[in-house]
Protein backbone atom coordinates (compact mmCIF):
# COMPACT_ATOMS: atom_id res chain seq x y z
CA UNK A 1 0.00 0.00 0.00
CA UNK A 2 1.65 3.50 -1.36
CA UNK A 3 1.73 6.23 1.21
CA UNK A 4 1.03 9.54 0.01
CA UNK A 5 3.39 11.91 0.88
CA UNK A 6 1.18 14.32 2.72
CA UNK A 7 0.61 11.47 5.16
CA UNK A 8 4.30 10.29 5.28
CA UNK A 9 5.38 14.37 6.30
CA UNK A 10 3.19 13.74 8.78
CA UNK A 11 4.42 10.89 10.40
CA UNK A 12 8.20 12.01 9.92
CA UNK A 13 6.92 15.12 12.53
CA UNK A 14 4.72 12.76 15.00
CA UNK A 15 6.15 12.58 18.36
CA UNK A 16 7.36 8.92 19.58
CA UNK A 17 8.00 7.90 23.41
CA UNK A 18 7.91 4.34 24.05
CA UNK A 19 5.28 2.78 22.04
CA UNK A 20 2.97 6.04 21.61
CA UNK A 21 3.18 8.07 18.50
CA UNK A 22 1.22 11.14 18.87
CA UNK A 23 0.46 14.01 16.61
CA UNK A 24 -0.83 16.35 18.96
CA UNK A 25 1.90 18.61 18.35
CA UNK A 26 0.74 19.15 15.07
CA UNK A 27 -2.20 21.34 15.80
CA UNK A 28 -5.39 20.40 13.98
CA UNK A 29 -4.99 18.25 10.85
CA UNK A 30 -7.43 18.13 7.73
CA UNK A 31 -10.54 15.68 8.40
CA UNK A 32 -8.54 13.83 5.15
CA UNK A 33 -5.77 14.19 5.99
CA UNK A 34 -6.07 12.66 9.41
CA UNK A 35 -8.44 10.22 8.09
CA UNK A 36 -5.82 9.01 6.18
CA UNK A 37 -3.10 9.06 8.63
CA UNK A 38 -5.24 6.97 10.60
CA UNK A 39 -5.72 4.32 8.34
CA UNK A 40 -1.92 4.07 8.10
CA UNK A 41 -1.09 3.77 11.38
CA UNK A 42 -3.75 0.58 11.99
CA UNK A 43 -2.49 -0.66 9.10
CA UNK A 44 1.06 -0.64 10.86
CA UNK A 45 -0.28 -1.94 14.15
CA UNK A 46 -1.24 1.46 16.13
CA UNK A 47 -4.37 1.86 18.18
CA UNK A 48 -6.00 4.78 19.17
CA UNK A 49 -6.32 5.31 22.85
CA UNK A 50 -8.05 8.78 23.79
CA UNK A 51 -6.70 8.19 27.30
CA UNK A 52 -3.23 8.51 25.96
CA UNK A 53 -4.50 11.22 22.92
CA UNK A 54 -2.18 8.98 21.18
CA UNK A 55 -1.84 5.33 18.72
CA UNK A 56 -0.37 2.85 20.53
CA UNK A 57 2.04 0.11 19.31
CA UNK A 58 2.56 -3.65 20.53
CA UNK A 59 6.24 -2.39 20.29
CA UNK A 60 8.52 0.40 20.02
CA UNK A 61 5.98 3.56 18.02
CA UNK A 62 9.47 4.89 15.95
CA UNK A 63 10.32 1.14 14.99
CA UNK A 64 6.95 0.80 13.76
CA UNK A 65 6.59 3.72 11.43
CA UNK A 66 10.41 4.47 10.53
CA UNK A 67 10.12 1.83 7.61
CA UNK A 68 7.04 3.69 6.44
CA UNK A 69 8.92 6.81 6.19
CA UNK A 70 11.67 5.16 4.41
CA UNK A 71 9.87 3.27 1.57
CA UNK A 72 7.10 5.25 1.38
CA UNK A 73 5.11 1.62 1.88
CA UNK A 74 2.92 0.19 4.44
CA UNK A 75 2.38 -3.31 4.71
CA UNK A 76 -0.28 -4.82 7.18
CA UNK A 77 1.49 -6.60 10.22
CA UNK A 78 -0.98 -9.43 10.14
CA UNK A 79 -0.81 -10.11 6.54
CA UNK A 80 3.06 -9.29 7.09
CA UNK A 81 3.48 -12.16 9.49
CA UNK A 82 0.39 -13.96 8.69
CA UNK A 83 -0.87 -14.10 11.99
CA UNK A 84 -3.66 -15.63 11.41
CA UNK A 85 -3.95 -16.72 15.14
CA UNK A 86 -5.56 -20.52 15.81
CA UNK A 87 -8.96 -19.96 17.02
CA UNK A 88 -9.84 -21.30 20.27
CA UNK A 89 -11.80 -24.56 19.27
CA UNK A 90 -9.53 -25.67 16.61
CA UNK A 91 -6.91 -25.14 19.18
CA UNK A 92 -8.91 -27.48 21.18
CA UNK A 93 -8.98 -29.82 18.25
CA UNK A 94 -4.98 -29.81 17.50
CA UNK A 95 -4.09 -30.44 20.79
CA UNK A 96 -6.46 -33.74 20.66
CA UNK A 97 -4.83 -34.79 18.00
CA UNK A 98 -1.48 -34.52 19.19
CA UNK A 99 -2.57 -36.54 22.47
CA UNK A 100 -0.40 -34.28 24.34
CA UNK A 101 0.68 -36.51 27.87
CA UNK A 102 1.53 -35.01 31.22
CA UNK A 103 5.41 -33.86 31.02
CA UNK A 104 5.70 -34.41 27.43
CA UNK A 105 8.14 -32.16 25.64
CA UNK A 106 5.96 -30.10 23.00
CA UNK A 107 7.31 -27.57 20.56
CA UNK A 108 4.99 -24.21 19.07
CA UNK A 109 6.87 -22.72 15.99
CA UNK A 110 5.56 -19.64 15.14
CA UNK A 111 3.62 -19.45 18.50
CA UNK A 112 2.36 -15.92 18.12
CA UNK A 113 0.61 -15.25 21.58
CA UNK A 114 0.10 -18.97 22.46
CA UNK A 115 -3.14 -20.44 20.98
CA UNK A 116 -1.47 -23.72 21.11
CA UNK A 117 0.89 -23.35 23.64
CA UNK A 118 -1.04 -22.34 26.29
CA UNK A 119 -3.86 -25.53 25.68
CA UNK A 120 -0.92 -27.34 25.23
CA UNK A 121 0.49 -26.43 28.96
CA UNK A 122 -2.91 -27.25 30.33
CA UNK A 123 -2.99 -30.91 28.62
CA UNK A 124 0.40 -31.03 30.93
CA UNK A 125 3.13 -30.55 28.25
CA UNK A 126 6.44 -28.69 28.87
CA UNK A 127 6.40 -25.96 26.12
CA UNK A 128 8.93 -24.68 23.93
CA UNK A 129 8.03 -21.65 22.24
CA UNK A 130 9.86 -20.16 18.78
CA UNK A 131 7.92 -16.45 17.51
CA UNK A 132 9.21 -13.79 14.84
CA UNK A 133 7.52 -10.79 16.24
CA UNK A 134 8.92 -9.47 19.13
CA UNK A 135 5.88 -8.18 20.98
CA UNK A 136 4.22 -11.64 21.09
CA UNK A 137 7.39 -13.08 22.20
CA UNK A 138 7.68 -11.02 24.61
CA UNK A 139 3.88 -11.48 25.33
CA UNK A 140 4.78 -15.02 25.87
CA UNK A 141 7.58 -14.43 28.17
CA UNK A 142 5.77 -12.04 30.28
CA UNK A 143 3.46 -15.32 31.30
CA UNK A 144 7.19 -17.12 32.29
CA UNK A 145 5.32 -20.37 31.75
CA UNK A 146 7.01 -20.95 28.43
CA UNK A 147 10.54 -20.97 27.34
CA UNK A 148 10.69 -18.20 24.37
CA UNK A 149 12.82 -17.93 21.61
CA UNK A 150 12.65 -14.12 19.45
CA UNK A 151 13.68 -15.39 16.33
CA UNK A 152 12.79 -16.96 12.62
CA UNK A 153 11.98 -20.63 13.39
CA UNK A 154 13.74 -21.48 10.08
CA UNK A 155 16.84 -20.48 11.77
CA UNK A 156 16.87 -22.31 14.85
CA UNK A 157 19.00 -25.43 15.08
CA UNK A 158 17.26 -29.08 15.64
CA UNK A 159 19.03 -29.64 18.50
CA UNK A 160 16.39 -30.23 20.93
CA UNK A 161 13.94 -33.47 20.13
CA UNK A 162 10.25 -33.22 21.27
CA UNK A 163 7.67 -35.61 22.27
CA UNK A 164 4.75 -33.11 20.27
CA UNK A 165 5.45 -30.64 17.65
CA UNK A 166 1.81 -28.10 17.30
CA UNK A 167 2.19 -25.60 14.39
CA UNK A 168 0.07 -23.11 12.72
CA UNK A 169 2.80 -21.74 10.18
CA UNK A 170 2.40 -18.81 8.07
CA UNK A 171 0.09 -19.07 5.21
CA UNK A 172 1.52 -17.23 2.34
CA UNK A 173 3.01 -19.00 -0.54
CA UNK A 174 4.31 -21.85 -0.13
CA UNK A 175 6.51 -20.85 3.14
CA UNK A 176 4.35 -22.93 4.94
CA UNK A 177 6.46 -26.06 3.47
CA UNK A 178 9.81 -24.99 4.43
CA UNK A 179 8.15 -24.87 8.29
CA UNK A 180 6.75 -27.91 8.06
CA UNK A 181 9.67 -30.02 6.83
CA UNK A 182 11.87 -27.60 9.45
CA UNK A 183 9.42 -28.85 12.15
CA UNK A 184 9.77 -32.32 11.79
CA UNK A 185 13.92 -32.18 12.22
CA UNK A 186 12.67 -31.66 16.06
CA UNK A 187 10.53 -34.91 17.10
CA UNK A 188 11.83 -37.50 18.63
CA UNK A 189 11.01 -41.23 16.63
CA UNK A 190 7.59 -42.03 17.55
CA UNK A 191 6.72 -38.76 18.31
CA UNK A 192 3.21 -36.38 16.87
CA UNK A 193 3.23 -33.34 15.01
CA UNK A 194 0.57 -31.91 14.29
CA UNK A 195 -0.04 -28.91 11.91
CA UNK A 196 -2.54 -26.30 10.52
CA UNK A 197 -2.01 -25.53 6.27
CA UNK A 198 -3.94 -24.46 3.77
CA UNK A 199 -6.28 -26.76 2.17
CA UNK A 200 -4.22 -26.22 -1.12
CA UNK A 201 -1.19 -27.63 0.44
CA UNK A 202 -2.80 -30.75 0.45
CA UNK A 203 -4.90 -30.74 -2.31
CA UNK A 204 -2.88 -28.68 -4.84
CA UNK A 205 0.36 -29.34 -4.17
CA UNK A 206 0.41 -32.37 -2.32
CA UNK A 207 2.61 -31.00 0.37
CA UNK A 208 1.18 -32.44 3.37
CA UNK A 209 2.57 -35.12 5.42
CA UNK A 210 0.66 -37.96 7.47
CA UNK A 211 -2.61 -37.87 7.94
CA UNK A 212 -5.23 -35.63 6.53
CA UNK A 213 -8.34 -33.81 8.10
CA UNK A 214 -10.57 -30.80 6.60
CA UNK A 215 -11.52 -27.60 8.53
CA UNK A 216 -14.60 -26.49 8.32
CA UNK A 217 -14.86 -23.31 6.22
CA UNK A 218 -14.70 -20.29 7.44
CA UNK A 219 -12.78 -21.87 10.77
CA UNK A 220 -10.48 -19.17 10.66
CA UNK A 221 -12.72 -16.07 9.34
CA UNK A 222 -12.90 -14.86 13.18
CA UNK A 223 -8.77 -14.46 12.78
CA UNK A 224 -9.05 -12.33 9.31
CA UNK A 225 -8.94 -15.04 6.34
CA UNK A 226 -11.36 -17.69 4.89
CA UNK A 227 -8.53 -19.49 3.77
CA UNK A 228 -10.12 -22.97 3.21
CA UNK A 229 -7.90 -25.09 6.00
CA UNK A 230 -7.33 -28.26 7.64
CA UNK A 231 -4.50 -30.06 9.48
CA UNK A 232 -2.32 -32.91 8.96
CA UNK A 233 -1.00 -35.56 12.13
CA UNK A 234 2.43 -37.27 11.40
CA UNK A 235 3.47 -39.93 13.22
CA UNK A 236 7.30 -40.13 13.11
CA UNK A 237 8.50 -44.04 12.21
CA UNK A 238 9.99 -45.29 16.23
CA UNK A 239 13.16 -46.43 13.90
Amino acid sequence: MRVSQDVLSVLDRATCEGNALSLVALGQLDRKLYTDTNKVLEAAGGKWSRKAKAHLFDGDAAEAVEPIILTGEIVSRKVEFQQFYTPPDLAERVIAAAGILPGMWVLEPSAGRGALAIPALVAGGQVDCVELNRANAEHLDEADRFDVVCCDFLTVASERQYDRVVMNPPFYGRHYKLHLDHAVRFLKPGGVLVCILPATAHYDHGTTIGRWNDLPVGSFASSGTNVPTGYCVYHKPKA
